[in-house]
């Protein structure tokens, strides 16, 4: 357990306009970009023929005759947002572009040393990262309609056809569906010193609505996610260098250092959203558990990192309403944990079929059309976690948090 935090460093009130949080799109970066200024063109060549360069094992090949570029010509937030977003992918797929028995051990320069530099801008590490793949990697058809899957596309892709569409997509769509209970979270924590009973109340029941939606939001995974497709042919591209055996000693960043660099792959733990929601409620993970989700802070932007630590130095939900004795406040607490832990054990469901049962059937599959299942990672999330045992805990620690009644 880690010790009684310090709660003297916030400044109330929060806003979220401090932490590039969008009161439209939370955590998702509203209307990103598609296109980069004309000088980086060989970058964005690659990425927009990337599923055709990898699927026609080329993409090597291609990136090895790319020029050396800066990154000092990316003029704006956003601009270097979709250059990190592009060279994610391009590095993704260079890594990986013959599955995990033959990873490429060394990124060439020319997309090594912009991928390094734009990564030290934007305070980011130099893999493809959640606020890449998810958060950065959408954008409307049309740009006067619905943010709703019809309407929506990826900006950059890896193979794996509707399936890879649909799986950031839907995950697009669970950061939207957190929108109303980040500004509810926000209001709760500016409630709390003075309190005001009735804005708190109104607040945690705005914030267990929301997490209602984002469970049934989570829900069209199964919709438009094929399971073996996901397994076989998606997961490949978002596992990272770290904790992972088919890259048991990292990858060599060439003319970045000699050594090879461990970064963890993508993972749902480098989503703001639930990390806000565990600091907001007090909730305390297993010290394994907490120390993989403290790593993770370190692959979020700055700006979301400083967001949650603001919340952990504010003062504490949990004291208040322990304190306050206000009946129907620690009954509409315990409902937002008892439905944080619902989302969990539905992430749990997920996990298992586009893991553990995909990893089954393509045991079992033999001869098939799909490509052979990724053998180095059968037990592992792509962020290199255990992450069967790693889910049921921090879903069975948010559950054991729900207090009893007083009396």
């Amino acid at each position: 357990m880690e010790p009684q935090r310090q709660r003297v460093k916030t400044t109330l009130p929060l806003y979220l306009g401090r932490y590039h949080i969008s009161e439209d799109c939370g955590f998702l970066l509203p209307n990103p970009l598609k296109e980069l200024p004309d000088h980086y063109r060989p970058w964005m060549e690659i990425a927009n023929k990337l599923v055709h360069l990898i699927e026609s094992h080329q993409l090597r090949a291609h990136v090895n005759k790319m020029p050396l570029l800066s990154c000092e010509l990316l003029r704006t937030y956003r601009e270097q947002r979709l250059a990190h977003l592009v060279l994610g992918f391009l590095s993704m797929g260079y890594v990986w572009q013959e599955g995990d028995t033959h990873p490429q051990k060394v990124l060439p320069r020319n997309l090594a040393l912009p991928f390094v530099e734009v990564s030290s801008i934007l305070g980011l590490p130099p893999i493809l990262v959640h606020s890449d793949l998810v958060l950065t990697n959408w954008t409307k058809k049309n740009p006067e309609g619905p943010l709703e899957i019809r309407n929506l596309d990826t900006i950059v892709s890896f193979p794996g056809g509707e399936s890879l569409r649909g799986f950031v997509l839907v995950t697009v769509l669970v950061e939207k569906a957190a929108v109303p209970g980040i500004m509810a979270l926000v209001q709760a924590v500016n409630a709390i010193s003075p309190p005001d009973q009735d804005t708190l109340l109104q607040a945690l029941q705005r914030l267990k609505l929301s997490i209602q939606d984002m469970i049934s939001t989570l829900g069209q995974m199964h919709d438009y996610v094929d399971p073996d497709v996901f397994y076989a042919v998606i997961r490949i591209f978002l596992s990272g260098w770290k904790d992972n055996p088919a890259m048991p000693m990292g990858l060599i960043y060439e003319g970045v250092s000699e050594e090879p660099l461990q970064y963890s792959g993508g993972s749902a733990a480098q989503s703001t959203v639930l990390h806000a929601m565990d600091e907001f409620l007090g909730i305390r993970h297993s010290q394994e558990s907490a120390d993989f989700l403290c790593r993770m802070r370190d692959y979020m932007p700055p700006s979301h990192r400083a967001f949650l630590e603001d919340i952990h130095s504010a003062p504490s939900l949990r004291d208040h309403v322990l304190s306050s004795g206000h009946g129907p406040l620690r009954t509409a607490y315990n409902q937002c944990l008892e439905t944080l832990a619902e989302l969990r054990s539905y992430h749990i469901t997920i996990v298992t079929k586009y893991l553990v049962t995909a990893a089954a059937r393509a045991k079992s599959r033999g001869s098939s059309p799909l490509p052979g299942p990724p053998r180095a990672l059968e037990d592992r999330g792509t962020g290199g976690t255990q992450v069967m045992s790693f889910l049921k805990s921090v879903r069975n620690r948010t559950l054991e948090m729900i207090l009893q009644p007083s009396g």
